[in-house]
């Protein structure tokens, strides 16, 4: 989730990975401009485009791109990668009920899309023993920071995977669960990204969508970075993936739970 998501008490001047009041001014730069993305979508098939439009972005924390009439927001660089472990993250999103909702078992392959950090990544792989997690990222930042959390931990379950834009590049047919925590919203290709990540499920694999819930305006995030129950269903209806139910019991997200239609 991009940093310009985040309620104003959040924002604080940045500099570096360290939170100094006053220091500086300028907010980490988001990734979608960056050299090496912009360089990746050059290179990259041509996308299906169904579904998409191009026009004037109409809400700044936004691209000029569109999916099922959503405008997708910009995305977070590795830059504000301090902030997806802050000490009050378990608190204010209920990361305990979030991972006690997902039911894993211990031989579950999970894949963490938009890992980031790993932060979810390392609270699940002590969840899938004899599974393992594997922690999908675009930004060689982040997967850096994965691999050293992972020798610091000493975790043998987890592998780093490096995906693109328009693909994670999971093993066909072998994820028991796909979890993207408040990333959605954010990939370019969404359309490209889910058929890839139904592809990658087992007959019964699940996939959890969590995001801030956008039926709620005492939710404090902008309103691109929020994501709806219907606006979800229908993205998801469109490549495949049907709605099992959706779980309310996080402070302000939805905790979806999608598989593949029959």
């Amino acid at each position: 989730m991009s940093l310009s998501a985040l309620p104003t008490r959040w924002l604080l001047p940045m500099c570096g990975s360290v939170l100094l009041l006053g220091a500086c001014t300028q907010l980490p730069t988001e990734s979608v401009n960056t050299t090496s993305l912009t360089a990746e979508r050059h290179t990259l098939v041509a996308p299906d485009t169904t579904g998409y439009e191009f026009r004037p972005a109409a809400d700044p924390n936004g691209i000029s791109k569109y999916y099922q009439g959503r405008q997708i927001a910009h995305v977070m660089g590795h830059e504000g990668a301090d902030w997806l472990e802050r000490p009050d993250r378990n608190q204010e999103e209920g990361t305990d009920i979030l991972l006690r909702e997902l039911q894993l078992k211990p031989t579950d392959v999970v894949a963490d899309l938009g890992a980031g950090t790993g932060y979810f990544t390392f609270r699940m792989a002590p969840l899938v023993p004899q599974g393992k997690v594997l922690a999908v990222d675009i930004q060689p930042e982040m997967l850096a920071a994965i691999q050293q959390n992972k020798v610091k931990q000493h975790v043998t379950n987890v592998e780093a995977v490096k995906g693109t834009t328009q693909n994670p590049n999971l093993p066909a047919n072998q994820v028991d669960l796909v979890l993207l925590v408040d990333a959605y919203h954010e990939f370019d290709y969404p359309r490209e990204m889910m058929r890839a990540v139904r592809a990658s499920l087992t007959p019964t694999g699940r996939v959890a969508l969590v995001e801030y819930r956008a039926e709620d305006p005492s939710v404090p995030i902008k309103r691109l970075h929020k994501l709806s129950i219907d606006q979800a269903r229908k993205e998801m209806a469109a490549v495949g993936l049907e709605f099992v139910e959706s779980v309310e019991a996080l402070p302000q997200q939805h905790l979806m739970f999608f598989r593949r239609a029959k």
